[in-house]
């Protein structure tokens, strides 16, 4: 009986050594996606309205990511239309409302804030979190060039609100997170690359490369001087400097091989930048466009 009541007695200690790991096991690990419409996967539909799906690059690096992470969730708390502004619960913009840790929909009515509800969510879950990405700035600048034509006080205030944003949301995602948590930021393709078509609007795609580095510079200067070490270099993926010649064929070359700049072919074959309307022209990337920036982030989460 002594031998039994002593065996008992050590395989209670065990267990109860044992139950915190096994119960700290058990917990949940996540993706927390921050950003604006192409984190949560943005497309438009048949009469080109632009709705979520759940081909976007968030989804699809999950689904790279779980094979070394089993059991991986993602916690998206992106939202379409969000400026680095809106973002921090400041500036016009009141198209995301946020309640607490969660995204609650869209609304003319300001409620909450993505950083707010970042900061909520990483904090409550210290030791849960495998990696944060952020897609933010297009917002800031996509609006520029109306009817093909840059507007430079409008690009302008939109860097200035990057360069004046942007670290303000990285120091407040590194506090939230700590120090431990990998946070991964991104450059913005060039959907301005699209005007190469017309030939009065062909000086303003070039121009747009030049734009789109010193944005890109905003975006990676604020991240990196701010506690978010890593940029996935999603211009690069989209080959957004390279004008080395390739054939395209597609609508708005009247589906006849055309030599084009590879930036240009590149443009319109992840995005739906080139699709006549109804669908097109819209500046979120495609399923394809999607998986290259969901691989810009792999090595680096």
């Amino acid at each position: 009986m002594r031998f039994k009541t002593g065996l008992a007695a050590a395989l209670a200690v065990t267990i109860a050594v044992l139950a915190p790991a096994a119960a700290q096991a058990a917990k949940p690990k996540y993706y927390v996606a921050l950003g604006d419409s192409l984190s949560v996967g943005v497309q438009p539909n048949s009469s080109g309205a632009s709705v979520e799906t759940h081909k976007g690059y968030a989804d699809q690096l999950l689904a790279l990511k779980r094979r070394a992470i089993p059991g991986l969730r993602l916690y998206d708390l992106g939202c379409g239309g969000e400026d680095t502004a809106s973002m921090l619960g400041t500036g016009p913009k009141t198209h995301c409302q946020y309640s607490a840790d969660r995204r609650i929909g869209y609304g003319t009515t300001r409620k909450g804030s993505q950083i707010a509800a970042a900061e909520k969510f990483l904090r409550e879950h210290r030791g849960q979190v495998a990696f944060v990405t952020i897609d933010i700035g297009a917002n800031d600048v996509d609006s520029c060039a109306p009817g093909g034509n840059v507007n430079l006080t409008c690009l302008n205030a939109g860097v200035a609100a990057i360069k004046k944003n942007i670290p303000k949301i990285s120091k407040r995602l590194r506090a939230a997170a700590g120090r431990s948590v990998t946070i991964v930021g991104m450059t913005l393709y060039d959907p301005f690359l699209s005007l190469y078509f017309d030939p009065s609007k062909r000086g303003v795609a070039t121009l747009s490369v030049a734009l789109s580095k010193q944005v890109n510079q905003s975006i990676t200067d604020g991240h990196k001087r701010n506690g978010v070490t890593k940029v996935a270099d999603v211009s690069t993926a989209f080959r957004t400097t390279d004008t080395s010649q390739v054939s395209y064929t597609g609508p708005l070359t009247h589906n006849q091989p055309q030599q084009i700049p590879r930036n240009v072919e590149r443009i319109c074959k992840l995005t739906w930048m080139c699709v006549p309307k109804p669908v097109g022209p819209n500046i979120h990337a495609n399923a394809s466009g999607y998986a290259v920036i969901a691989n810009a982030f792999k090595p680096l989460v």
